[in-house]
């Protein structure tokens, strides 16, 4: 008995690129949003990692069960309407807020010339006893 490879539902990876397409998402976006759901997980084995965003969508790799779930959870959408053939998707999606969606940007911190200056001269104006010798005539 020999093991080969399911066929991927036909329209599955249309549904999936077009709910992230209609979320208005990037697929690092889509990853960040899965792996929300994807967290509470306990089966270590349902890892997902960028490159795999890319495969649903092309149709290369088919998504494990409870990835299509998270799907479905982020388009707010019926797991069914995925997986259905004859079941289209709805016009438009909401994205569902969370509060780990929320990233405060990291500021940088500016150093304008001056305070690299006065740096240099703090470091500088404390010599050790005996560096600076008088050159003799």
């Amino acid at each position: 008995m020999g093991r080969s490879r399911r066929p991927i539902p036909k329209f599955l990876p249309g549904k999936l690129y077009r709910i992230r397409l209609s979320l208005k998402l990037t697929q690092k976006q889509m990853l960040e949003r899965l792996q929300i759901g994807l967290a509470r997980d306990p089966d270590p084995l349902t890892g997902l990692y960028p490159g795999h965003i890319s495969e649903y969508e092309r149709g290369i790799r088919e998504p494990p069960l409870r990835v299509l779930l998270e799907y479905a959870r982020v388009a707010q959408a019926p797991l069914e309407v995925l997986v259905d053939q004859s079941m289209s998707l709805p016009n438009e999606f909401t994205i569902p807020f969370h509060p780990s969606m929320l990233k405060r940007p990291k500021r940088k911190r500016v150093t304008t010339r001056v305070e690299s200056y006065k740096t240099k001269i703090e470091g500088s104006q404390n010599p050790s006893p005996g560096s600076f010798k008088r050159k003799p005539k």
